[in-house]
């Protein structure tokens, strides 16, 4: 999630609860601000900080790196877990000549900077605008624009795989937003767009935009370099002439791209890939200047609750006031659909293991080992991952490839270990 400065808030207040009421793990900065940084030290959250574009052509000299390293990230590190560094953000949309002509240069310098200095797990990079498309329309024949695409992000997403550092993009369906593509920009049902040159059919403009950014890079030969998603959201309220800024358009958006981003399923052109992504943004900006729309782009208020519910709230947690969640009125499984096939399931299982699900009994030897199947065991950890989350209705989606039932299947052994949170 993205932190921005423009609020009243006090920081350690922030860092304490994103740690205790929240189960965010990973905040972006858009500078290198001391006071937040030391805020988040020893909460465990992940920290990305954002060099200003105007400081990007003085870091291509090493001595000048070196000097930025020892300042703003040696205090700090590694008692804050800073895990990136955005040399810039949107410099080709935004910068000027020397910034531009500097960029990967001084994203080398950095890297090096921080490896002399004994830092080699910080990851560095710099995000960018759709604006660096030429097109976008169809996904498939998506390229750079012409001098851009040989002079700076060819030898920018070399260094990136080099390094193994993400190339990062900030897609904003919000700006693709008419009220003909309504249903399209906001994944709900709709016909989609077909792609004729793959025959794919898209059905929300988020999979056509990163699979945009895939052909663009695929076509200079870089197809293999991680992408992560720097920023997108959604305003929760606008000025009267954006009728489309309201909560449920908000919650409805960041719902979705959480649900696809952490799936596992990945786009058309990416199938079983996960992407790191920074929703835009954690809090209201109250003290912004610009349209309504600018300032409430926020997941929470500046009292700290939510403006509305995405599941990113702790079991028992709402915001400012904690409070205890209702009592199961049912019981409930959450089990795979019958027509997903091994493959898919196989990504849920791996998805489910790595946020919090307990996965030993589905290990050999494991009280719930057998039957030893794909879909045994992803019935298992897809129904603890709904069961331990809080039992909402969107933790059991899996990219629409689960669904809750009513029906008690414990005449399957592996049930028989789920455990219910109220």
């Amino acid at each position: 999630m993205e932190l921005s400065a423009t609020t009243s808030l006090h920081r350690a207040q922030v860092a304490a609860f994103l740690k205790d009421k929240t189960t965010i793990d990973r905040v972006k900065i858009f500078d290198a601000n001391p006071d937040i940084i030391r805020a988040f030290a020893n909460t465990g959250i992940f920290v990305t900080v954002t060099i200003p574009n105007g400081d990007v052509p003085g870091l291509a000299n090493i001595r000048v790196a070196r000097r930025w390293v020892a300042t703003h990230i040696k205090p700090f590190y590694p008692q804050t877990k800073i895990n990136h560094i955005l040399v810039g953000s949107e410099i080709l949309h935004w910068g000027d000549s020397n910034m531009i002509s500097n960029v990967v240069p001084a994203m080398k310098t950095l890297h090096r900077a921080l490896i002399v200095s004994g830092i080699t797990d910080i990851k560095v990079t710099t995000a960018h605008s759709l604006g660096i498309l030429a097109s976008s329309d169809p996904p498939s024949a998506a390229r750079f624009r012409p001098g851009w695409d040989q002079q700076v992000l060819a030898p920018m997403l070399q260094f990136l795989r080099q390094i193994k550092s993400p190339f990062m993009v900030n897609p904003y369906p919000y700006f693709g937003y008419s009220p003909q593509d309504a249903n399209f920009v906001l994944f709900r049902q709709n016909r989609g767009k077909r792609d004729n040159i793959t025959k794919i059919t898209y059905t929300n403009i988020f999979d056509s935009l990163m699979d945009s950014v895939y052909s663009a890079m695929k076509s200079l030969g870089y197809g293999d370099v991680e992408i992560a998603v720097g920023e997108t959201g959604w305003p929760s309220l606008g000025d009267p002439w954006l009728p489309h800024c309201t909560v449920e358009n908000a919650r409805w958006h960041n719902l979705n791209v959480l649900k696809k981003v952490s799936s596992g399923v990945g786009t058309p052109l990416m199938p079983r890939r996960r992407f790191e992504t920074f929703i835009f943004a954690l809090f209201n900006e109250n003290q912004k200047s610009g349209n309504l729309d600018e300032k409430n782009f926020g997941l929470f208020r500046p009292d700290f609750s939510p403006v509305y519910d995405i599941g990113i709230m702790r079991e028992g947690q709402s915001g400012g006031v904690i409070g205890a969640q209702p009592p199961a009125t049912g019981s409930k499984w959450c089990v795979p659909k019958a027509d997903v096939t091994d493959a898919v399931l196989q990504a849920n299982i791996d998805y489910a293991c790595s946020n919090g699900v307990d996965c030993g009994p589905i290990q050999a030897g494991g009280a719930c080992f057998s039957p030893n199947t794909i879909r045994s065991h992803a019935s298992y950890v897809m129904n603890s991952f709904y069961q331990t989350n809080g039992r909402k209705d969107f933790n059991c989606d899996f990219a629409h490839t689960a669904v809750i039932t009513t029906a008690d299947p414990s005449k399957s052994q592996f049930f028989t270990l789920y455990h219910f949170v109220s």
